[in-house]
């Protein structure tokens, strides 16, 4: 069976921002990144695990070349940094706050 070609293969990228101890991230991390198979498996234990998945495209070649469990370059900051603030957003729509207790 042939393969399909490359650029229709899924391909993944995961970051980490974790800035609280044990970790003490001072900025997101590139964990893991895959294609093809490997990327549907990473894809699927996002889903199963509850980790939020968003597509960018441009953002996904940026990461690529990067080495794993390193600090992405400050060059990508503000490109993780609005897919976070994505991420977060939908987060907050998903479980709102509950309200304050009062005694």
């Amino acid at each position: 069976m042939a393969r399909p070609p490359a650029s229709s293969r899924p391909r993944v990228a995961a970051l980490r921002y974790r800035p609280e101890a044990p970790f003490q991230d001072v900025a997101p991390r590139l964990v893991a990144k895959g294609q093809g198979l490997l990327a549907e498996r990473m894809l699927e234990l996002a889903k199963q695990h509850g980790v939020p998945i968003t597509r960018d495209p441009d953002l996904l070649s940026a990461l690529e070349p990067l080495d794993l469990n390193k600090l992405i370059p400050p060059e990508l900051f503000q490109a993780v940094a609005v897919t976070l603030a994505a991420i977060y957003r939908a987060n907050q729509q998903l479980n709102p706050p509950l309200p304050a207790a009062h005694d």
